[in-house]
């Protein structure tokens, strides 16, 4: 938290109200809170089915029950002798007039500096945050291995994808990362389709993307195996995916313009002739939400920084025929990358 107060100054607090930012700078979990922050200190104010748990956990604020909200802010402020009050621009509009009707003797101003200082500390990631990461994408990865034993003609994408999120959660995952995608045949072409009640069927590819979380902090693969037997064409664009992943994750490093990652990706597509089939950017960072900034994309001016993780994912989908996705995730050092995905990458054929 002491890194945030370097937007602060005399007279001005912050008062951080969503779930993410607030359980960044506490460590704590819950559904309501209001984290009340100064150049000297910091109080979090959290109602009675949060108390007990968070005087326990919270170290870097007084943890104080929530009673009239009005009447706490009020005094605070006061106490402080603060004159302007900032609010991140997530919060909805609803939350922004309650709090400026609230503190009416004073400014009360969403604030930009304090999504652009978010963004920037939840980027660079500790060595503890990089473990969850880690935890969880294990856990997503022995799942997917077990889920392997499951797969045959006749079953569904639905049960698959209950299957993946059965077995990450019987593993230690605490919730998924996302709604989990299984698309197989010509649904595979869909990036983000839903699973339903399509049956599994000979030579089809089916295109997993699915992910765990632990301690708050999300992991994010995909991966994408063929049933039975391929044609020519389906391992022509399942290696040329492959090669592109390569070739992105060759060019990652701390100081690479997010946009030249995304072009290496690209690259190799259009080379082999299929880059009008690649129709998203090329990653993500993620960390306690599965879809953080800085993003591997065409227009990004972003540059990479050692300690962010991000997705290297790129994809082939040919309407009407099939689709192809493979993705790990990549912990940015100052010589390249280390990747965080243990998981076998080269054709899977079940």
């Amino acid at each position: 938290m002491d890194n945030f107060r370097s937007i602060l100054s005399s007279g001005t607090a912050a008062l951080i109200i969503t779930d993410v930012n607030r359980r960044y700078l506490t460590g704590f979990r819950s559904s309501l809170g209001y984290l009340f922050i100064t150049e000297s200190g910091a109080k979090l104010l959290t109602d009675g089915r949060y108390y007990l748990a968070a005087k326990q956990t919270v170290k870097n604020a007084d943890v104080v029950l929530l009673g009239k909200l009005s009447e706490q802010l009020t005094e605070w402020v006061r106490a402080n002798n603060i004159k302007t009050v900032l609010l991140e621009s997530g919060i909805t509009v609803n939350t922004y007039n309650r709090i400026k009707e609230i503190l009416s003797d004073v400014e009360v101003i969403s604030d930009s500096r304090i999504d652009e200082k978010m963004a920037e500390l939840r980027s660079i990631k500790t060595v503890d945050e990089v473990g969850s990461i880690i935890a969880a994408q294990r856990i997503a990865e022995s799942a997917f291995n077990e889920v392997l034993n499951f797969i045959k003609v006749g079953v569904t994408e639905h049960r698959i994808a209950t299957e993946l999120e059965y077995k990450m959660r019987l593993f230690g995952s605490e919730d998924k990362s996302f709604d989990t995608i299984v698309v197989s045949g010509q649904k595979s072409a869909m990036p983000h389709g839903v699973p339903d009640g399509k049956f599994i069927e000979r030579g089809d590819f089916i295109t997993m993307d699915f992910g765990a979380t632990v301690g708050g902090y999300h992991s994010d693969m995909t991966r994408t195996v063929a049933v039975s037997c391929v044609t020519d064409e389906m391992a022509e664009v399942y290696n040329t995916v492959l090669s592109a992943q390569n070739a992105a994750e060759k060019a990652v490093a701390a100081g690479a313009l997010c946009s030249d990652i995304d072009k290496a990706a690209r690259d190799t597509i259009a080379a082999a002739g299929y880059g009008e089939h690649f129709t998203h950017s090329t990653g993500h960072s993620l960390g306690l939400e599965v879809h953080e900034s800085p993003h591997l994309s065409q227009k990004s001016t972003a540059i990479l920084k050692k300690g962010q993780v991000v997705t290297n994912e790129p994809g082939i989908y040919i309407d009407g025929k099939f689709g192809v996705r493979i993705e790990d995730m990549l912990l940015v050092t100052d010589k390249g990358c280390e990747n965080l995905t243990k998981c076998e990458k080269s054709l899977i054929i079940l």
